[in-house]
């Protein structure tokens, strides 16, 4: 069937599309040099004339050899060469623009699509409840096939949760808690299994640390992590470089995505070059293998049809879009994911924060005086350089950081709301507003630094041993 000019290829992506014809074209090659029958040859070219035709009308460029197309880079890393565009991948975030990335044109060019009120009440609907204020609040904007994961819970089928966090730091700061604090929420709303990988592998071919600095690292996120809260019951936290050693099932899954996989592609896809070493290559298949129930046999009983919903910030995007367009060439079914924005630097929402820059957040070690110290030192006011045209004028909030982080961190909607409309006005002064700030922010810290103190050693080897949770399958 793969070779018949009568297959639909309408179905195919762009990424299938590209390795199609590069086959086809290897197959013509092939063909030739053992100097086959003509006819058999004639029918390959005609195949590949087809294919490339499918490729160009579908892409709008000719193919190229070893390029995949020009779009698929712009859709799938984000990255765009206008000078007023966003840069947006997994490791780099930049915009000229001081209210930070234009999140409607990052939907587009990566073509998720946005959380709107629709879909906000149908959650509402689902649990029975007000849905989070990350939900309420845009905080979660996009997302990928969330219809199909209310569909299965609304017919008590199962799923799973799988988030994830890169060790770069023994120390995380507050933005590192967004997707933790909503993935909580989800698995208390919705019941259900939760992994979480450590991705210490990936910091040890980035970054320039040891393995075993990466792996402390790891473990001192744990206890991190372990602080939000989570059930040890229904939470799985994993090392990747604990355990791809013993774990047949999840190794599996990343060999069968490297073979669907080419070269071009994660080129394509992430811009890796010629001189990367090719551990980093073959990683985005590592990430992609928590996606997939049977990676986790112990808790899944070796169920291979489990859906996954991946909460995470949309830079880890292009992972999972390489993971979906695999998924059904293995057999498994397509993550759903639901996309946060960044959290903004305290200098401002141009850059996400840096773990290397102890100015560029509040960290979860800090004490209360340096809370103080950095969000009246640092944190970017949108308010005006004097008191007689702030009052005349009001501040924005919209570039703002000390709303931007009330926006994550103030539960209230009316007290933001007030906040708001008097900062807006004017009433309300910047150094007054950051006041506010630090007295959200201060108690929240020391909160998580007493939880953290709760949790032991033994208790990191609880969660992060393989084993079953106290769910069914």
């Amino acid at each position: 069937m793969a070779d018949s000019p009568n297959c639909d290829l309408k179905s195919l992506s762009p990424l299938q599309l590209f390795e199609r014809v590069t086959e086809q074209g290897e197959k013509v090659r092939a063909l030739k040099a053992g100097k086959a029958p003509k006819d058999e040859i004639d029918a390959a070219v005609r195949m590949l004339l087809s294919l490339k035709l499918s490729y160009k009308t579908t892409t709008g460029q000719d193919y190229q050899a070893g390029l995949p197309p020009k779009d698929l880079v712009l859709i799938n890393n984000g990255t765009a060469k206008e000078e007023d565009e966003d840069l947006v991948d997994p490791w780099n975030v930049q915009t000229s623009n001081a209210k930070g990335v234009d999140y409607d044109k990052l939907i587009v060019r990566f073509g998720s699509s946005k959380i709107d009120t629709d879909l906000i009440n149908r959650i509402e609907r689902a649990i029975g409840q007000k849905p989070h204020h990350f939900l309420r609040r845009g905080i979660f904007f996009s997302h990928r096939d969330m219809d199909q994961i209310l569909d299965a819970y609304e017919n008590k089928k199962p799923f799973y949760l799988y988030t994830g966090r890169g060790p770069s730091s023994q120390a995380m700061h507050v933005g590192h808690l967004i997707p933790f604090m909503f993935t909580k929420w989800l698995q208390e709303v919705f019941d259900v299994p939760l992994v979480i990988q450590l991705t210490d592998d990936e910091k040890y071919l980035w970054k320039d640390m040891t393995v075993e600095k990466a792996y402390e690292y790891a473990r001192e996120n744990a206890k991190d992590i372990i602080a939000c809260g989570f059930d040890i019951n229904k939470t799985f936290i994993f090392s990747d470089l604990d355990y791809l050693g013993t774990s047949a099932g999840f190794y599996r899954n990343i060999v069968k995505v490297q073979k669907h996989v080419t070269f071009n592609q994660v080129k394509g896809i992430f811009g890796f070059t010629d001189s990367d070493c090719i551990g980093k290559i073959s990683f985005p298949a590592i990430q992609a293998a928590p996606s997939f129930s049977s990676s986790f046999p112990q808790i899944f009983n070796g169920k291979e049809n489990i859906q996954c919903l991946i909460p995470c910030a949309i830079d880890q995007d292009p992972y999972f879009r390489m993971t979906r367009d695999v998924a059904p060439r293995i057999g498994q079914p397509k993550p759903a994911l639901l996309h946060s924005v960044f959290f903004p630097a305290l200098q401002g929402a141009q850059t996400k924060m840096s773990a290397s820059d102890p100015n560029s957040s509040i960290f979860l070690t800090d004490t209360p005086k340096q809370i103080k110290t950095k969000i009246n030192k640092h944190a970017f006011s949108g308010g005006r350089d004097t008191i007689e045209e702030h009052r005349k004028y009001g501040g924005n909030c919209d570039v703002d950081v000390s709303f931007m982080y009330l926006t994550f961190f103030l539960e209230d909607d009316d007290r933001l709301e007030q906040l708001k409309q008097a900062y807006t006005s004017g009433e309300l002064l910047t150094g007054e507003l950051k006041k506010v700030l630090i007295e959200t922010m201060q108690p929240l810290v020391a909160a998580h630094q007493e939880r953290r103190k709760q949790v032991t050693d033994e208790m990191v080897k609880q969660f992060m041993t393989p084993r079953k949770l106290a769910f069914e399958f």
